[in-house]
């Protein structure tokens, strides 16, 4: 069956599937859908009217954690994104919560959405608020994930899941907005983007990501 993933290349939810799909193996087409300029159809997809959705045959799903667990069961084979047992998978789905809820209205719906999208469509940027989620709100999340992380590779040790994707998802949609991790304060969290960022998954996917901030005026 093929697989249909709706939504704007610069969503950290609609990178996060599609990610996912990559790293399963999974062939698809992305269909772009831009998140203020919905087409009527798309509500029957999603009556929240929210993206990413997807399409798999006659199956349509929204809600970018439904899809990516929806994945991880359709092809149980490695890598496994949420685990194999209950624990990984409660660990897992914590984590990208986190970088779903806590990050995102940081990361994207602040930085990202002042310093890209308000620009490209003309509207000023609010630098305080910026600078207020930079020094205020951002610091204490960045240390509560370099705490978890620790000396370890991954959030679940040695092995790839979610979470990793999830969290470097927003942070994309940060460095796009033009600010990084300080690596000298949360070091093992900045290796770790990096780390992520590295990968041929990231990699196929930021080109294209590149190519749609020049087109908004955005220089990165």
């Amino acid at each position: 069956m093929s697989l249909t993933v709706y939504g704007a290349p610069l969503s950290p939810f609609v990178r996060k599937v599609c990610l996912a799909l990559i790293e399963k193996g999974l062939d698809y087409t992305l269909e772009v859908v831009m998140p203020f300029n919905l087409p009527d159809w798309y509500h029957e997809l999603n009556p929240l009217g929210r993206i990413p959705a997807l399409r798999d045959g006659d199956l349509t799903l929204a809600d970018s954690s439904v899809i990516c667990q929806y994945l991880d069961e359709r092809q149980p084979h490695q890598p496994l994104l949420y685990g194999e047992t209950a624990e990984p998978r409660a660990q897992v789905r914590w984590l990208e919560k986190y970088a779903d809820y806590e990050l995102a209205p940081l990361c994207t719906f602040t930085v990202f959405r002042n310093r890209v999208l308000n620009v490209a469509s003309g509207q000023p940027s609010d630098e305080q608020q910026i600078q207020k989620t930079l020094q205020d709100k951002l610091p204490k999340h960045f240390d509560y994930l370099e705490q978890r992380l620790g000396d370890a590779p991954y959030f679940l040790g040695q092995r790839l899941s979610m979470a990793d994707l999830a969290l470097a998802c927003q942070l994309i949609n940060m460095e796009h907005g033009g600010e990084e991790l300080d690596a000298s304060r949360w070091p093992a969290l900045a290796a770790h983007y990096q780390r992520i960022k590295a990968r041929p998954s990231v990699q196929q996917l930021l080109p294209r990501e590149l190519r749609t901030l020049e087109k908004l005026g955005i220089s990165r």
